[in-house]
This record gives structure tokens, sequence and C-alpha cells, in this order.
């Protein structure tokens, strides 16, 4: 007979990822500040890199630390804690997708969240340093080079199942739950970069830094 932990506290594990992964931390940091609603100008995206076209790199660069935060902490929190508890990779995968879908879809927010970048980062490091800091640098690279924030995501989405599966046997043992829940994050990335794909290819794409109009 399953024990109480096989279901009840996964489930509570991916209830209070999601619940805090629905702070929507680009509204409320812009609302601390006195700034505008990100949701109003820019790409109307709540998140870092639209909060960045109000001017306040201060406001931005809380606001990255908090999306990414919460990403990290229940994540880290499960796989820390987690096997005192019974809690396997399974349950970690349920924490990071909890997380990741609270930013994108939050309770708090009727559901309209940001893209997922910062957040979806912070997991990766919660899974595993060098999984996040490898899809971190390759974020890093991209901007440095082209100045697309947009750009830098789709290539960091679509590197990070891949630096997952590199990584077998050297840094971690390959999860088929992780694996999954990682490359539902990065298909889920790249789908709400939908519109900015169009942009990037019409020449139209804001680049970094880049004041609202």
């Amino acid at each position: 007979m399953a024990t109480y932990s096989s279901y009840l506290l996964p489930s509570l594990v991916a209830l209070a990822s999601y619940l805090l992964g629905s702070l929507s931390f680009a509204v409320i940091v812009s609302r601390v500040m006195g700034l505008n609603d990100p949701r109003t100008y820019g790409s109307k995206n709540p998140g870092a890199t639209n909060v960045l076209r109000s001017g306040s790199k201060k406001a931005a660069v809380v606001t990255l630390l908090l999306d990414g935060a919460k990403g990290w902490l229940p994540v880290a929190l499960v796989a820390s804690f987690g096997p005192s508890y019974g809690l396997g990779e399974g349950t970690l995968a349920l924490a990071a997708l909890g997380a990741f879908l609270g930013h994108l879809y939050p309770v708090f927010f009727r559901f309209v969240g940001g893209k997922g970048v910062a957040t979806a980062a912070g997991v990766l490091l919660g899974l595993h340093w060098a999984l996040g800091l490898a899809v971190l640098l390759t974020w890093v690279l991209v901007a440095v080079l082209s100045r697309y924030s947009s750009l830098s995501a789709l290539l960091a989405s679509v590197a990070a199942p891949l630096y997952y599966m590199l990584g077998d046997g050297e840094f971690w043992t390959l999860n088929p739950s992780v694996l999954f829940a990682v490359c539902l994050m990065s298909l889920l990335l790249i789908y709400r970069h939908a519109e900015n794909i169009g942009r990037l290819a019409r020449g139209q794409e804001g680049k970094l830094g880049q004041k609202k109009k």
C-alpha cells in the first residue's frame, strides 16, 4: 500500500512551488519602486528585460534575482531535504514545473505571467549548479554578441535539455522525470517567445537596454 508521502507530499510540493512561482516580481517590484506596470509598455511582458526598458536598472536586477530565486528555492529544498521524506526525482520534477508554470500562469495575477527565462534559470541551478551555469553562460554569450534577450533565451532553451543529457554520468545521473521537466520548460519557453521569433525575423525586435517608446 502506498504511503501518504507517495501522493500527498508530492502534491503539496507541486502546489507550494506553483504558488511561489505565481509571485510576479516584475509587477511587485515596479509597484514598490513607483514605476509603471511592466504590463503596460514595451513588450508588455512582466519580466526583468521589460522592466529594464523602464530605465531602472536597479528594478530590473531585483526582478531578475527574485524571479530566479523563486525557481531555485523549491527545487533546492526538495533536492536537499526531499530524500529524508521519501521524495525522489519525480517530486523534484514536480517542484521544477510547479515554479515555472506559476510564473507563466500566476494565480495571483489572473494567470497572465512572464516568459519564464529567469525562473527557468533558477530551476536549472536548483537541479544542479553546473547545468544552470552552462545554460546561463549560453544566454550571456548570445546576449553579448547579439544584444537580443529573446534570441539568447531561445538558444539557451534549446541547449538546456542537451546539456542535461550530455552531463549524464559526469555531473549527475540522468532521470527521465527530470529530463521531461527540462524538455517541457524548453518547449514552453520557445512557445512563449513566438511573437519574438516573428519580430526577430522582421528585424523589429527590441534590444537589451532599449527604453520604452
